[in-house]
């Protein structure tokens, strides 16, 4: 598919991004505070979930990594962090709030992911892809520093929401609308439903070996 890329674009990618960096990094410090880690390690971790979706999708794509060439997003990540890290101490957060932030991080990294992949020339396949990579992984990175099994592998369609998400951005923008318009409309249907999955526990079936 052809792929126009403009300056309004890529300007509103850019916010689009620091909206989350912000909001992933939350989730890393409220995540890593179940593990009463110090200020130190929760900076740690928050600017790691933040950051290392886009990482690995810029890695993979042979861009320069995001945050190399404009130190803000980092920046906005260690504020977003220290931030969460001084509310929790003064107000009562529950453990399982950290999965509104990664809802939103997850949704707003993946249409980012998708569309990266469509400015560098990706098939469509690849592409929806680097959604999932840049959706996830910091938040798979952040669980493996915390030691749990990732939310990504075990809890309610996070992946396969941020798949199903890229693929339909994909069609969206093939069928001719405005990219902003449909990354608005992708990312809001996969925030919404990973919130939905949640609230009613919808799984994917669970791999078991059959007893013998």
């Amino acid at each position: 598919m052809i792929f126009e890329i403009t300056p309004a674009l890529l300007t509103y990618l850019y916010w689009l991004t620091i909206v989350a960096v912000a909001v992933s990094s939350a989730s890393g410090v409220l995540r890593a505070g179940c593990r009463k880690f110090d200020l130190f390690g929760v900076l740690i971790i928050g600017i790691t979930t933040g950051l290392g979706g886009g990482t690995i999708r810029d890695l993979v794509i042979g861009e320069e990594v995001f945050w190399f060439d404009n130190q803000w997003f980092f920046i906005v990540s260690s504020l977003s962090s220290i931030l969460v890290f001084v509310i929790a101490r003064y107000f009562r957060i529950s453990s399982q709030s950290f999965l509104i932030p990664d809802a939103m991080g997850l949704a707003i990294f993946s249409v980012i992911g998708t569309i990266s992949g469509l400015m560098v020339g990706a098939p469509w396949l690849i592409a929806s892809f680097m959604g999932v990579v840049t959706g996830i992984m910091g938040g798979v990175i952040r669980d493996m520093m915390c030691d749990i099994t990732p939310i990504a592998f075990k809890s309610q369609l996070n992946a396969v929401l941020a798949w199903t998400g890229s693929f339909v951005l994909i069609l969206l923008l093939d069928g001719g609308m405005d990219s902003v318009v449909a990354t608005i409309i992708v990312g809001v249907f996969i925030f919404v439903s990973r919130l939905l999955a949640i609230k009613y526990d919808i799984h994917l079936p669970s791999f078991k070996f059959k007893d013998i």
